[in-house]
């Protein structure tokens, strides 16, 4: 088929990869425009439009698709579809309508659950047990659209974002492709999304990505676990110094020991600290282990290595 691919981040590049390697025809790429980084502010192309090039694909950068110009040169292509995968632009219904068999999205969670624009990490998050990915017909609405594949997966007890979206990323590849071969023998089955289960997986923000040890363990290790590696749920140490925890664990205390949430139980191998929310699963007090954490313009650390250069000890506070 003919088609157009938009997309951004790491996340779409699989995708793209898929669709060529399968022998379709992409007109043409959109991704979001060149970004400037790096203490010269060069520009940056994006993952997609690097993997674009690679392949000798046309490259589009459109700020914004709502002018006339460029939904002309959009319709221009002649189109049997448009596949999306994390672009970051909003499609306006010119765009929407100018495919002869429409634009379908990639989405990384189980619709209607998940929403939006953070889907990975506010499944890890909440505590979910499984998610998956979705190829999704578009519309105008917030992921609303009908259900053509799905396809879950557990999240593990280890899980982070970044592993979750390394996992996702290449499930997602092959359902996109098995998308696209139904579509193309007039096979695919579009199914309504079910009204009840609605949730928004809402952008995070800075301030909800401070650590509350006031909360229970294993919301914590949750949240700890479904920031990592961006934007990292952080925590100041006893020097007041910012720290970013990105791996973590819940692990039981003797019924005995009292701490209260914030203060250093045990710094030998990893940095376990007290947490809110009453007993543990087992009994004792719910506590966190910290096994990976990165200070402020350092690289990551294992705890003991961590420990070893900023000499904290038990009964110290982390607020």
């Amino acid at each position: 088929m003919r088609l157009a691919f938009m997309g951004t981040p790491a996340f779409a590049t699989p995708t793209l990869t898929e669709i060529v390697a399968a022998g379709h025809e992409v007109a043409a790429v959109y991704t979001k425009a060149l970004q400037r980084a790096g203490r010269g502010q060069k520009e940056r192309k994006s993952p997609v439009h690097e993997t674009a090039l690679i392949h000798g694909l046309s490259v589009e950068t459109p700020r914004s698709l709502k002018k006339a110009d460029v939904q002309e040169a959009f319709a221009a292509l002649d189109l049997d579809a448009a596949i999306v995968v994390a672009y970051g632009l909003i499609l306006p219904a010119p765009i929407l309508e100018a495919p002869r068999l429409g634009c379908f999205n990639l989405h990384a969670s189980l619709l209607p659950r998940w929403r939006g624009a953070a889907p990975i990490h506010r499944a890890i998050m909440a505590g979910d047990h499984e998610t998956g990915v979705q190829v999704m017909r578009m519309e105008e609405g917030l992921d609303t659209g009908a259900i053509l594949l799905s396809e879950k997966t557990p999240i593990a007890s280890d899980d982070t974002t970044a592993s979750l979206h390394d996992r996702l990323s290449v499930i997602g590849a092959s359902l996109m492709t098995r998308a696209l071969a139904a579509l193309e023998r007039g096979g695919a089955v579009e199914t309504p999304q079910a009204d009840d289960g609605v949730t928004y997986a809402e952008k995070i923000s800075s301030d909800e990505a401070r650590i509350d040890w006031s909360r229970p363990a294993q919301e914590l290790d949750c949240h700890i676990r479904g920031l990592s590696p961006f934007p990292g749920a952080w925590f100041e140490g006893p020097d007041g110094a910012r720290v970013k925890a990105l791996l973590s664990s819940v692990v039981e205390t003797p019924r005995t020991e009292t701490h209260s949430p914030g203060q250093v139980m045990s710094t030998d191998g990893d940095l376990v600290v007290a947490c809110g929310g009453g007993r543990g699963r087992g009994g004792g007090a719910g506590a966190l282990a910290l096994k990976t954490l990165q200070r402020a313009g350092k690289s990551s650390q294992s705890a003991q290595a961590f420990l070893n250069g900023v000499g904290w000890r038990p009964g110290d506070r982390l607020t």
